[in-house]
């Protein structure tokens, strides 16, 4: 599995994602469709992008009970997308019944990955709301544990805990990680960020890149960048 890089289409209409797509003429990046794009264009919108010859990963984060989430993936397996995901937090059934669902009847299905803890929760936040006493490191690789153990591809993690996830779960559980900022850039809205380079010497497998290539004055030249540092 090569590295790649993915971008955020964090936008909120068909006609914003279309006109900032319609800047690649030559590459056509894999691209994430996140729940506001989703909610605003529906399957129709995952169908026109697809069809333009993108990857796409599909992160709607499911979470629900096991046969909820089963039927959902199910639906979302004819969508022909490439990545989708779910919270590990649902639980191991939940996860085993979303990879069943998931499977389509000729045996293929997207990759799967799960999200162990969200990036703005902190320490603080898990044990007051959630009442989860463990160290966050130590619950992160705990829930990606238990997503391998499920069967799934892989995970959402910090870069920074890329490696440590492969040390866990074998080289070969797929780190996808958000997270990315060029080192001359705006951090935005992230407090744990790290450069694409860096996320490559990290071992992430993927990288998620919103604004740094969505907001940036040459779109194109930002996705370039993007790769050249991180895939090489």
């Amino acid at each position: 599995m090569g590295k790649d890089v993915i971008i955020a289409l964090d936008f909120d209409s068909r006609e914003k994602t279309l006109a900032f797509l319609d800047r690649f003429q030559e590459e056509k990046p894999f691209v994430k469709i996140g729940m506001e794009l989703y909610y605003a264009g529906g399957p129709a919108i995952v169908r026109e992008i697809k069809a333009r010859g993108h990857k796409i990963f599909l992160d709607l984060k499911l979470h629900d009970i096991p046969n909820t989430v089963k039927k959902a993936m199910s639906v979302l397996s004819g969508l022909d997308v490439d990545m989708t995901n779910l919270h590990a937090a649902g639980t191991k059934a939940m996860m085993e019944a979303a990879l069943e669902g998931l499977t389509r009847p000729d045996g293929t299905r997207p990759l799967l990955i799960a999200v162990t803890q969200l990036t703005s929760t902190s320490q603080e936040r898990m044990e007051e709301d959630l009442l989860i006493r463990e160290p966050l490191d130590q619950v992160v690789m705990h829930y990606a544990r238990c997503a391998a153990g499920a069967g799934l591809d892989g995970v959402v993690c910090s870069p920074l805990e890329a490696g440590k996830v492969h040390q866990g779960c074998g080289e070969g559980f797929l780190t996808v990680t958000p997270g990315v900022r060029f080192a001359d850039g705006d951090v935005g809205d992230q407090v744990r960020v790290t450069t694409p380079a860096k996320a490559r010497e990290l071992g992430s497998d993927y990288i998620v890149v919103g604004r740094p290539v969505t907001q940036a004055e040459d779109p194109v030249a930002a996705y370039r960048r993007c790769v050249k540092e991180f895939v090489g």
